[in-house]
């Protein structure tokens, strides 16, 4: 098989026809390229992926506010993850 590169404006126009795997493949490349932006910006169109790199990056700095933004977005993930943040005892967020 063939190395293809897809320009971003192919992605765009098949995302913005209900194609869920472009829109996949844009949330990819802004989290490459750390557009949390774009990250955001999918995820206000739905893309649950975007949503997943989104909580994957507030999780890991214990971002409380963007886990409550990105669950209030919809992905449902993040309130879990914020849920699990929050009842974590204190000593464990210490070092």
């Amino acid at each position: 098989m063939a190395n293809m590169s897809i320009d971003r404006e192919t992605l765009r126009a098949l995302a913005d026809e209900g194609n869920e795997s472009a829109l996949d493949r844009l949330a990819d490349l802004a989290e490459a390229a750390g557009d949390l932006g774009v990250l955001s910006e999918l995820l206000d169109e739905g893309s649950m992926h975007a949503g997943f790199l989104l909580t994957r990056r507030a999780a890991a700095t214990g971002d409380l506010r963007e886990l409550q933004r990105i669950s209030d977005a919809g992905y449902d993930e993040a309130g879990y993850e914020l849920d699990r943040l929050l009842k974590a005892p204190a000593d464990a967020h210490r070092d």
